[in-house]
């Protein structure tokens, strides 16, 4: 199959091209720079030059694919307005995929979020949440699984809060880069809510198998720790990067600290018995130990 990926260099996208290739694929890989573009042919792939917000462009790699996968996101969580920004980007460039693929039955991945309900782990039937912060990404997933009703075979993968890879990734990540700028290893609130984590290989598997398998309309969880308490992180981060770890304001997290704070684990046991996913690689806490101060 030919493949046509948005978001193909990046800590996920890197990981699927990867895996895409190893099962005899092949990629075309949308690249907005230079280097992003040196990346998608060195890894393999073919390159489409251009960027998300480029809707003729993305229209083109849609139109001469078998399939696509969407993973690019602007990562600017510096304020409100930013992420807005990126939703609206995003909305838009999915949008049009999904309209050059009307009536193909092709498949159409894309990616959101696990869902956080109240006194449980989420599972694959929750809806996704359409307000808050990203509630724009909700209603755009929802949009694209809509399509399943007019010719696409669309399917969402939800990604928890941190896919990660040697240390590095998602919210975890995000933890750690602002323990390195403020010296202090900080977590929302007393610290015992739970995020859950896949590490980026695992989860380029499940990218994988949706777009050979998943029927149309349906979503996926690729999670693989259901839910690590997020003390339990700030404190491998603490010690690693020898800095002390305490509890701090959820505002210190920006447009993101009320995410942030949520207690949020999450279930993949139905991924994994129908689409026959098996996350084997190491854990989150596992994965933290390779963060160098």
């Amino acid at each position: 199959m030919q493949v046509f990926i948005t978001g193909g260099t990046g800590l996920i996208g890197s990981a699927v091209v990867a895996e895409l290739l190893a099962h005899g694929h092949t990629v075309l890989a949308l690249a907005r720079s230079d280097a992003s573009a040196a990346a998608a042919e060195a890894a393999g792939a073919q390159v489409l030059r251009g960027g998300l917000a480029d809707l003729d462009v993305v229209r083109t790699g849609a139109t001469r694919a078998d399939g696509v996968i969407h993973l690019a996101f602007s990562n600017d969580f510096s304020s409100p307005e930013a992420v807005a920004r990126a939703v609206a980007e995003e909305t838009a460039a999915l949008t049009t995929m999904g309209e050059a693929l009307l009536g193909t039955d092709k498949p159409l991945v894309t990616c959101s979020g696990t869902p956080w309900i109240a006194g449980r782990p989420s599972t694959e039937t929750d809806p996704l949440p359409t307000d808050g912060p990203v509630g724009g990404r909700g209603r755009t997933v929802n949009a694209i699984l809509a399509l399943a009703d007019r010719g696409v075979r669309s399917s969402a993968v939800r990604l928890p809060r941190t896919v990660h890879n040697n240390g590095t990734g998602g919210f975890a990540g995000l933890l750690t880069q602002i323990a390195r700028q403020t010296g202090t290893s900080g977590y929302p609130g007393d610290g015992t809510q739970r995020w859950p984590a896949v590490h980026a290989l695992d989860a380029a598997v499940l990218f994988r198998l949706a777009l050979e398998q998943a029927p149309a309309g349906t979503s996926w969880h690729a999670v693989a720790d259901e839910g690590d308490e997020v003390r339990a992180i700030a404190e491998v981060i603490g010690r690693r990067l020898s800095v002390p770890v305490r509890s701090v304001p959820a505002e210190t997290f920006g447009p993101l600290g009320q995410i942030f704070a949520a207690d949020q684990p999450a279930s993949s046991a139905y991924t994994r018995e129908t689409l026959g996913w098996k996350p084997v690689h190491p854990s989150l806490l596992e994965d933290l130990e390779n963060i160098q101060s």
